[in-house]
Parts: structure tokens; C-alpha cells; sequence
């Protein structure tokens, strides 16, 4: 569904990202971790067309799209759930899933797509004229999900899932992940828990100061003795 190809990125004269080569199969999930600083936003910014890259290719059901503006690449189906959830604080959870149904065609599927996220998601049916900002730390993440999901996704890109929640609040989060991947959504986890997300995934690639360290099947890479020291603590 989608590869990258030997991916460069900058900002400015600091290059952030080294030739980077990735793949999802569609109905996969993959997980994209790493340390703080190791290329893993910068990557996926990149995949939504926030970032363009330097040199390299990305192609989404075989289209190029690392040259594509962020809506573009939307209305093809690749949806990014962002870092610090961004919602609109001072809008209605209703509010903010509305405004997720961005593209022509995910309009007219409005009314079904929240009834579906509502039988997912109940608590924040009751949530549902809250405004934002009122939220819990863990609600705020559920909405921000909810309204990925509103865009219809081929591709559900999720960043940083569990930053600033407790651990209860975060296993809950990853096994909201594993539901709606059951749905059938292909997903890509950017995550700093590399313990959790190997949990969950298919498969997975390590970033290591913007270049892919390892990769592999997850449950393989969960018993790789260089990655539990490095990021494991075992």
C-alpha cells in the first residue's frame, strides 16, 4: 500500500532523515519507533506532505505523493492523527469529528461514520457537546482518533499515542488501536513505548538518528537482545 525509497529530509541545512526506505501492506500494522529526536514525527509529516523531502520517492497504491499538498494526499486516504492530539479546544467533541469528514466523499458519509465511531467509542458519545478543552487526557486522544477515522482512512497514521498519559490511560489507548485495526484500517503507529507497540503490531522499524536501525516481524524484533538494551532496559 505504501513504500518509501531512500527518503532524505532537512530543515534548512540540518538533515534529519537518511535515506529512509519503508513498506506497508495493506491491512497491516506497523509500528514506527524510536528515542526522542530519532526521525519518527519528521517521517510521518513527510508521509502527509508537511514536510517535502529532499530526494526519494513515496508512493501510495502505487501513486507518488512526496510531491503532493497535505490535502491531496488526504483525499487519497492517508490520514494523520498528530502529535498533542491539535484539537479545536473550544469546539464540541461533535464539532471536532465534523470538521474530520474533510474530503467530498467522507461529507456524505458523515452521519454513518459517527454512528460507527459512537458504537466504538461510547464514551465519547457522551462526551459529544463537551467542548474540547474540557476533556480528560485520554478522551482528547479518543477524539483525536475519531476524527482521523471521520476522514475515512485507507491509511490510519496515529502520532505519539500515549504521549502524557498514565499507563492505564495508554493500554487502554493501545487496545482502542488493535480495534479499529480489526476493523480492517491499515495503521501506522509512531510511538516512543516500543515495548507496547511491538506488542501490537505486524511488523516494525526502529529509527535510529533519522535512519531505519532494524526492522522486521514485531514479535521477532521483541526478542532482539540489541533492541531490549537499547530500549527495553533488559
Amino acid at each position: 500500500m505504501l513504500s518509501l525509497e531512500n527518503v532524505n529530509v532537512a530543515y534548512g541545512d540540518v538533515q534529519v532523515l537518511w535515506d529512509i526506505s519503508m513498506s506497508i501492506g495493506q491491512g497491516d500494522l506497523v509500528a514506527l519507533v524510536g528515542a526522542n529526536a530519532s526521525g519518527k514525527s519528521t517521517t510521518i509529516n513527510t508521509l502527509s506532505g508537511l514536510v517535502k523531502p529532499l530526494s526519494g520517492t513515496i508512493l501510495f497504491d502505487g501513486q507518488p505523493i512526496h510531491d503532493m499538498d497535505p490535502h491531496k494526499v488526504v483525499e487519497l486516504g492517508v490520514v494523520q492523527v498528530p502529535e498533542g492530539r491539535q484539537l479545536f479546544s473550544h469546539m464540541s467533541v461533535m464539532e471536532n469529528l465534523e470538521l474530520g469528514a474533510f474530503t467530498r466523499e467522507a461529507r456524505k458519509s458523515k452521519k454513518k461514520n459517527i454512528d460507527m465511531i459512537f458504537d466504538i467509542l461510547p464514551d465519547l458519545k457522551a462526551k459529544a457537546k463537551t467542548f474540547a478543552v474540557e476533556l480528560s487526557g485520554g478522551q482528547q486522544q479518543m477524539c483525536a482518533i475519531a476524527r482521523g477515522l471521520m476522514a475515512e482512512p485507507k491509511l490510519l497514521m496515529i502520532d505519539e499515542l500515549s504521549l502524557g498519559l498514565s499507563p492505564l490511560l495508554a493500554q487502554q489507548m493501545f487496545d482502542l488501536v488493535k480495534r479499529i485495526h480489526e476493523q480492517g484500517i491499515t495503521i501506522l503507529l509512531v510511538e516512543q513505548n516500543v515495548r507496547q507497540s511491538l506488542h501490537i503490531a505486524d511488523d516494525a522499524f526502529v529509527l535510529e538518528n533519522g535512519c531505519v536501525a532494524m526492522c522486521g516481524k514485531a514479535c521477532d524484533l521483541l526478542e532482539d537482545e540489541g533492541l531490549k538494551r537499547a530500549y527495553l532496559g533488559m
